[in-house]
């Protein structure tokens, strides 16, 4: 009898203690995945957003960004699919992106590999052109494109993404060509289009909106005018049915304990009612739209799917 009863105290004992490191996350920094380069409309989000989360989090939370570009961002999130479940590596999360790399590659990764967190950004596409490409309309850049098919190069982050999406659009509404030159991340993209390297691109129009002097940007891909550019016409208001865009938020690997998780979940889904944290995206042009759990889950296997059908149609490898 006397043995049980140590056994079940020594129990007890034990799972408090577990209870208390539980809820003592975290109790060391968290790592953030960046699968972009620095500058980016991704990591621009994350680092927005860590100061915020750490609050949430709690007295003595941290988060530290690490850029892991490469492969369409395929590189970063796998590292974070691999990581351990354990709560203290969160990774950005791209939409069409990640899952269109389930599709036209092979992946170490798929829909189920991960604790989806929340989504944070929903981000409308922009065309834009290179100041000397002599190209500062939409009605001159279609007349080129449709008189010289393929001679238009187009600077974007990836293939298979919302930016490639966006300009598949472009071409079947346009009846055009263009020559795609994909890069690591927007930044670089951005960076060769303002050199004149590249006669066009397809960013978000967080990426743009600081850069208007130096690019011609042509319209946005939303269905009403973006608060961040009011002057800037949408594509219907040019006669062009085409709206599209970039989701972005936040996964961890699969399996991370409930506890964590819930912590986390709480922490994210605070950012929509803090007016503080809206102002710093506002200040960045970031248009917020926080979806959180199972429903941010939801949302990436119906962009999954929407993915697979542009595959099918039209596959881009």
């Amino acid at each position: 009898m006397l043995n049980l009863i140590h056994k079940t105290a020594l129990a007890g004992a034990l799972a408090l203690s577990a209870g208390a490191a539980l809820a003592e996350y975290p109790e060391q920094p968290i790592t953030v995945i960046v699968g972009f380069d620095a500058g980016g409309g991704t990591d621009v989000m994350a680092r927005t957003a860590a100061p915020f989360i750490e609050k949430y989090l709690g007295e003595g939370s941290s988060l530290v960004v690490r850029n892991v570009p490469g492969a369409s961002g395929q590189i970063g999130i796998t590292e974070t699919a691999g990581s351990d479940p354990d709560g203290y590596t969160i990774g950005t999360f791209n939409l069409p992106g990640m899952m269109a790399r389930t599709i036209d590659r092979e992946s170490d990764y798929d829909a189920d590999s991960f604790t989806y967190l929340a989504n944070v950004v929903n981000d409308p596409n922009v065309i834009v052109t290179s100041k000397r490409s002599g190209l500062d309309t939409l009605d001159k850049l279609i007349a080129e494109a449709q008189a010289n098919p393929g001679a238009v190069t187009v600077g974007m982050s990836s293939l298979g993404g919302d930016d490639h999406f966006m300009l598949i659009k472009l071409e079947n509404e346009t009846d055009t060509e263009f020559t795609i030159v994909p890069f690591s991340g927007s930044a670089p993209a951005r960076t060769a289009l303002m050199g004149g390297h590249v006669a066009m691109g397809i960013l978000n129009i967080s990426e743009v909106a600081e850069f208007q002097e130096e690019l011609n940007v042509l319209g946005v891909a939303q269905a009403e005018r973006s608060p961040f550019a009011p002057d800037l016409p949408t594509f219907a208001e040019q006669g062009l049915n085409i709206t599209n865009g970039s989701m972005r938020g936040f996964v961890a690997p699969a399996g991370i304990p409930e506890e964590v998780q819930a912590k986390l979940l709480d922490a994210f889904s605070q950012l929509e009612n803090d007016q503080e944290f809206l102002d710093a995206m506002a200040a960045t042009a970031n248009p917020v739209e926080v979806v959180t759990g199972d429903e941010f889950k939801t949302l990436t296997q119906d962009l999954r799917d929407l993915a697979q059908s542009v595959w099918d149609e039209n596959p881009w490898n």
